[in-house]
């Protein structure tokens, strides 16, 4: 296959590198890169099949500068649910190109590892089936891809799992133990799951790989960004310091704004969502573990 990854970062390069193994691909971002088969965006986008690595609350100012609809065929490499609109990653992108030439790709997937050539299993989800196998069958033998057509839950789980992973931070930054990290992470399944067949998706999606398998992943390591905004916040610092001191986006934290702003529209319970904003906010991390452990 040719193939364009759109998105230079850590998880763009990890997927340039894992897509490159089969086929022919090229990178490119926003930003000019000295990197091996770096294209322009032009050139980029003239291919059929695009890899997305773009983070989620820049996809509709990206798209609408620099894409053109020439039958191209997508998978969305970001997660997340765009704050301004509350809608999902889909949504955003079938503003653009219809739903049956987009796919998404989730699972419990460090870009680290992923570049090391690690085992590593992902789900590829789409209404269209056979594109979901099409690029499950342009992944590297180190990759077990498999495929569905529950969208909804892919988006669902892969934008909440942020959110869980930063109230987990704040667990292990306040030294309550794996416990309460457990305990924290299981509730957190419940909860995306609650949210999630709010809107149509199916149970099973939240105990697959892309649904538990990425939440126990990221919810339990500092190689997670999100993970890391949490356990800064819990040592004492400020948002921004956290924030500054990443260097690259979280995308638990406009995800948290997004969700708390649907679940009030909704009416759906959402503690944990809930104390994160509030953590997000300012508030003190220790009354906000309490307040969190008396719901």
């Amino acid at each position: 296959m040719q193939l364009s990854v759109i998105g230079a970062g850590k998880w763009g390069s990890a997927l340039f590198h894992a897509f490159s193994q089969k086929n022919d691909v090229v990178i490119s971002s926003r930003k000019t890169r000295e990197m091996e088969h770096f294209v322009s965006l032009k050139e980029a986008f003239g291919r059929e099949y695009l890899i997305m690595a773009i983070p989620t609350q820049f996809v509709r100012e990206f798209m609408s500068e620099h894409f053109t609809d020439k039958g191209q065929k997508i998978l969305v490499a970001a997660k997340g649910i765009e704050v301004g609109t509350g809608k999902f990653l889909n949504e955003v992108y079938e503003d653009f190109l219809p739903k049956e030439r987009i796919a998404f790709l989730s699972g419990p997937s460090f870009a680290a590892e992923v570049m090391k050539s690690l085992p590593t299993a992902l789900v590829v989800s789409s209404s269209n089936l056979e594109l979901a196998k099409t690029f499950a069958n342009a992944m590297p033998s180190y990759i077990r891809a498999y495929s569905d057509s529950d969208v909804t839950g892919a988006e669902v789980s892969g934008a909440y799992k942020n959110v869980i992973a930063i109230a987990s931070g704040v667990c292990d930054g306040l030294e309550l133990g794996n416990n309460a990290r457990a305990a924290l992470i299981s509730r957190g399944l419940v909860e995306m799951t609650r949210f999630g067949t709010a809107f149509g998706a199916k149970i099973e999606t939240f105990l697959s790989l892309g649904g538990a398998g990425d939440l126990f992943l990221t919810a339990s390591s500092n190689l997670s960004r999100n993970y890391r905004v949490g356990y800064g916040l819990a040592k004492g610092k400020s948002l921004n310091e956290v924030l500054e001191e990443l260097g690259e986006v979280a995308e638990g934290v406009p995800t948290t704004k997004a969700l708390m702003k649907i679940a009030k529209e909704k009416a759906i319970y959402l503690p944990i969502a809930a104390e994160v904003e509030a953590l997000l906010d300012g508030k003190d991390p220790k009354l906000s573990l309490l307040d969190l452990l008396n719901k």
